[in-house]
């Protein structure tokens, strides 16, 4: 990929409608609180993630399906207003779009998340839904996947990919066991700190432990590791060496929501364009930082300019980076 020239980048995953309430204070079992806000925002890790990568200049398709229902034309909405072509975003009559109950806790010093995704039409997706990529997917600099819909497609679009020669970067959200034969297809991996734990045994502390996990991730058949850690910054294991990037210090946290999305979304077009893993991380920190300092998960996310504009104010807008405005 030459730097420079906008990637395209396909995206086949998941839509979920999020309905986020905010409370002081999470409810035990068999307890009750009362909240102090409620809004919904257009959601879904495959969603976010190609909105993120549109909103920074890729060009980017999504291939994934949504229920007969209003929030199914709203989310489809939402991917268009960013640009992103929908037009292998299907319809699945009689099923609910994919919806997320997004539980903010604001009280303490730091927001905290939980989310209960419920899949609705993503869990639909059928080999005869993808089977055109079989012949196209060689039009793409890069394929993003994701944990929520059926691993059965997620397979079969790796090996697609696998066969014409297109990285694949799986964000393995939420945790599940993959197979061997799914794991040497790809050419990135990119579990959270916790998601890591599982599929590794080792406990994602430091960065250190980052390092082991990410080299046994590696030694599973996974070309690349990267591993997101929250506060802790991010790391990535290759080949040709390890490297860590810290998370960007004073940011105010509104809604932690996406910002693995974001992170994600990121890094694959810093990928596509070109930039050294360094600077893809760097960026992607920056570009995730912003994400969480914000509301909602897909309008949290971030213009290729806003991200470039905090880097600068912050002095660490290399010469690679400014270039791409």
């Amino acid at each position: 990929m030459t730097q420079g020239k906008a990637p395209k980048i396909l995206v086949v995953g998941s839509m979920v409608m999020d309905f986020i309430v905010s409370t002081p204070v999470f409810p035990a079992s068999g307890e009750t609180v009362i909240g102090s806000d409620f809004q919904t925002a257009s959601g879904g890790k495959g969603a976010n993630q190609a909105i993120q990568a549109a909103r920074l200049g890729a060009h980017v398709s999504m291939v994934g399906k949504v229920g007969d229902d209003d929030f199914g034309k709203h989310m489809r909405q939402s991917l268009l207003s960013s640009k992103v072509d929908v037009s292998h975003v299907l319809t699945q009559p009689g099923i609910s779009s994919g919806i997320g109950n997004v539980q903010l806790e604001t009280g303490g010093k730091k927001t905290a998340n939980r989310i209960i995704v419920v899949p609705g039409a993503n869990m639909t997706i059928t080999p005869e839904d993808i089977a055109f990529l079989k012949e196209t997917i060689s039009d793409y600099d890069m394929v993003i996947l994701q944990l929520e819909i059926p691993l059965e497609i997620n397979e079969l679009v790796a090996e697609y990919a696998a066969e014409k020669g297109v990285p694949v970067m799986l964000n393995s959200a939420p945790y599940a066991p993959l197979p061997a034969s799914l794991l040497e297809k790809l050419s990135y991996i990119s579990p959270n700190e916790h998601e890591a734990e599982h599929m590794t045994g080792i406990p994602v502390k430091d960065e250190e432990s980052a390092r082991r996990a990410a080299d046994k991730l590696r030694s599973m058949g996974v070309k690349n590791a990267l591993i997101t850690m929250g506060s802790r910054g991010a790391a990535l294991g290759t080949a040709d060496g390890f490297y860590h990037s810290p998370c960007i210090q004073d940011v105010e946290v509104q809604d932690p929501t996406a910002a693995g999305d974001s992170f994600v979304g990121a890094f694959c077009t810093a990928v596509c364009l070109g930039l050294p893993y360094e600077e893809a991380l760097l960026f992607s920190n920056y570009t995730a930082s912003l994400t969480v300092s914000r509301m909602g998960a897909q309008p949290s996310l971030p213009e290729l300019k806003e991200v470039l504009q905090f880097m600068e104010s912050r002095g660490e807008a290399t010469a690679a980076l400014k270039a791409l405005l």
